[in-house]
């Protein structure tokens, strides 16, 4: 438990860093062989980051309910990240539909999800 405990947070560290180094905060020139490397490793950790979240089985009730408050405290950190920036591009007239997009795909998930658990259990 503890082990995987700690392989997850390493994975998930090392895809926010990856993110990060998306955004090419040190205003280095990407040439096409380090952003095809690291579109690679951000596939293969996003992969690794799913997997850890998809085997997730809670023991109780009690660490049910820890898995159900991380889950809604990343759809709404997500979802809000994603309604300021609606909000700010709109008021710069510039929204970008990638935005708006992904706000309606995790709201279409969260439905789909709901009608799984409601069959599935």
């Amino acid at each position: 438990m503890k082990n995987n405990f700690l392989q997850e947070i390493f994975v998930s560290l090392a895809l926010i860093v990856l993110l990060i180094l998306f955004l090419n905060p040190f205003d280095f020139w990407m040439p096409n062989t380090l952003l095809i490397m690291m579109i690679a490793g951000l596939i293969v950790v996003f992969a690794l980051f799913a997997s850890f979240i998809w085997r997730e089985n809670a023991k109780d009730e009690r660490e049910s309910f820890h898995k159900m408050m991380a889950g809604k405290f990343a759809f709404l950190a997500g979802a809000g990240g994603l309604i300021v920036g609606i909000i700010i591009q709109s008021l710069q007239h510039n929204l970008d539909g990638w935005l708006v997009a992904i706000l309606g795909v995790m709201i279409f998930a969260k439905i789909i999800g709901l009608i799984y658990s409601r069959i599935k259990y």
